[in-house]
């Protein structure tokens, strides 16, 4: 029953935490459009910024933007901000529940950095604050003032922290870490930025008062690192289901990569949001980045063996290294903790199996380290240098 109760809690927080962020992302990706693509009012002098005419489900729409605020407090005003905190909490709980509480097999590599579930854990969690209150002081410097030199340093800053991390955790925990820093500080820009600044602005037009045009600006220039920020975390999130991007030799420059094809795409969208003739490169310069993403996930896992191949083995060689290797996992009854059924439906506990299974054992144990996950079971380098062999002649199952 705990097992039944623990899956559940699982499924059900994934699954928030994807409905919030569709909404958040959604929400985000309009109003970045719907504020590019105002156009000059009709009426001008009337304190409007821009409009744009809209049409949806039948519907037309006039949307309205003011310079800073309108005149009055409107009686009612809808506020956009639970979708961010909801895809942060239930993003934080699947973190813990599921990284956490089985750093064993997700966040610590033995071979990488030998320490207790506790220290990976809170490394983890103290590396979130700790990196969001040095972007918020780059923000907050004279450098802040320069968004180019802005997001140049944020991205060797993400790609030192990711560098960083490999060398901490499993390429797994690695992935999950950054991608969870970044929507981290996304969040923040959310909950500590562009909320308390939109406060100021409504307290003041309730006061009577005009309110700071620099509130709306700083407001706008955190949702843009968000807008522009989004495609990499989207990335980040899914990898762990990717091994030959998290469990190879260069996955922290597979995230390098990733963190500059993201902005490269949001760029060609924008400019065509706002009227500017459209930047076809930016689709050659994403082709060519996944083009490099591809030819470094064949490299093969962090530590790989220079030299030929052993002799091809013998089936049973094989399977022993399977069964004494992942068995622990991959069987009818899996015998690790918190395991009701085997991963994915993957058995690997006989000869058929394993034989069934073999370009999953290549993905996940000779193309990269990703399994057994953490190496919990201490699977040696000569031992996949073996099921190297075995598959390159092609996966004989005698």
């Amino acid at each position: 029953m705990e097992i039944v109760l623990t899956e559940l809690l699982s499924a059900v927080i994934r699954w928030t935490h994807v409905i919030a962020g569709v909404a958040w992302i959604g929400s985000s990706f309009y109003f970045i459009h719907l504020d590019l693509s105002l156009k000059k009012p009709h009426t001008p002098g009337t304190g409007i910024k821009g409009e744009a005419w809209q049409v949806h489900g039948g519907g037309f729409y006039q949307m309205i933007k003011f310079m800073v605020a309108p005149p009055a407090m409107p009686d009612e005003l809808t506020w956009f901000k639970w979708e961010a905190y909801a895809t942060w909490l239930s993003g934080f709980s699947l973190l813990v529940v599921v990284y956490y509480f089985n750093a064993e097999l997700f966040l610590i590599d033995k071979s990488v950095l030998d320490m207790s579930a506790p220290m990976a854990a809170a490394i983890a969690f103290f590396s979130l604050a700790a990196a969001w209150l040095a972007y918020e002081a780059l923000c907050r410097s004279p450098l802040g003032k320069h968004e180019v030199a802005l997001a140049l340093v944020g991205f060797v800053f993400l790609v030192a922290l990711t560098y960083a991390f490999t060398r901490v955790f499993s390429g797994r925990g690695a992935f999950t870490q950054i991608g969870a820093l970044i929507g981290t500080i996304m969040v923040a820009n959310v909950f500590a930025i562009i909320m308390p600044y939109q406060r100021k602005t409504v307290a003041a037009l309730i006061a009577g008062k005009d309110p700071d045009p620099y509130w709306g600006e700083i407001g706008k220039q955190r949702s843009v690192h968000n807008n522009y920020l989004t495609l990499p975390v989207i990335f980040l999130m899914l990898s762990n289901h990717y091994p030959l991007f998290f469990g190879t030799k260069y996955n922290w420059v597979i995230v390098a990569i990733v963190l500059l094809i993201g902005p490269v795409i949001r760029h060609f969208y924008n400019s065509r949001h706002e009227g500017k003739p459209s930047p076809w490169w930016t689709w050659f310069v994403a082709a060519f980045g996944m083009m490099l993403v591809a030819w470094l996930c064949s490299l093969g896992p962090p530590v790989q063996k220079a030299g030929a191949l052993p002799p091809t083995p013998k089936f049973a060689e094989v399977q022993d290294i399977i069964i004494s290797r992942c068995s622990m996992c991959h069987t009818a009854e899996p015998v690790w903790t918190g395991f009701g059924a085997p991963p994915k439906g993957v058995r690997l506990d006989s000869g058929e199996q394993i034989a069934l299974h073999a370009k999953m054992i290549a993905v996940n144990a000779v193309k990269s380290n990703a399994m057994p996950p953490g190496n919990v079971t201490e699977m040696t380098l000569d031992e996949r240098m073996v099921l190297a062999s075995w598959l390159a002649a092609g996966a004989p199952a005698q």
